[in-house]
């Protein structure tokens, strides 16, 4: 008697959010030419975002940071505080990399962004990324973005000490690294190689560092970090 063959698992299911129907139509192509995904909704605003996303409970979002009515910041923090766990992960899309919005999108629970201009392999690439990863998308981006706002979105009153020792002191020893090293970009793998640990022990060791952070995940535990003083710019 032949075992089953395992069934194939179900294709990412995407919204698209943009207020150019032309830049929706090319995104759907791109994604939908993709065995292992699927556009499930389109919106053209924001309020109109929020709205798809609730109903077609996707599991990631392809979001425009400046969308009428209501942009893609506040919809991004809407979904987050109305949907919780349940919320899908959001990546913002924007004209330019080095962008405030692009980090208060991300401060506010963004799993990471993309740009307009990247291309379909670099969109696809993305998206796997988010939903599959351990790893932040574009790291180098994101802590360049902490390095610039951080100090102007969330630094605390003073030099930061006594907010960066109190971040600390909610850390064990082993937390604090891991920390670091996320901070770095580096990936479960990567970091069990560094710390001569299991993956594991890693991974362990992550989900602790997100539940005390109160980070949904590693993209705003780097943010937290930097405002928080934990890590500083250079």
């Amino acid at each position: 008697m032949t075992s089953a063959t395992p069934a194939p698992p179900a294709p990412l299911r995407v919204v698209l959010a943009d207020d150019e129907r032309l830049v929706r139509t090319a995104l759907r192509a791109i994604l939908g030419a993709e065995s292992d995904m699927t556009v499930v909704g389109e919106a053209a605003t924001g309020t109109e975002a929020v709205s798809v996303v609730r109903e077609a409970r996707p599991d990631l979002v392809l979001m425009d940071v400046r969308m009428p009515e209501i942009d893609g910041i506040r919809a991004t923090e809407l979904l987050l505080e109305s949907m919780g766990a349940d919320a899908p992960r959001i990546v913002v899309v924007t004209t330019f990399e080095n962008d405030s919005y692009v980090y208060d999108a991300l401060r506010v629970g963004a799993s990471g962004f993309l740009l307009k201009r990247a291309a379909a392999e670099e969109l696809v690439q993305a998206v796997r990324l988010v939903a599959h990863s351990d790893s932040l998308l574009f790291p180098s981006a994101v802590r360049g973005l902490a390095a610039r706002y951080a100090p102007e979105r969330g630094a605390p009153a003073g030099d930061g000490r006594e907010e960066a020792g109190s971040l600390r002191s909610r850390l064990t020893e082993r937390e604090a690294e891991v920390l670091r090293l996320m901070t770095e970009g580096l990936t479960n793998a990567e970091i069990a190689a560094r710390m001569a640990v299991g993956p594991a022990t890693v991974k362990s060791h992550v989900a602790s560092v997100l539940a005390k952070l109160a980070a949904r995940d590693r993209t705003q535990a780097v943010i937290t970090a930097y405002e928080r003083g934990f890590v500083t710019p250079g």
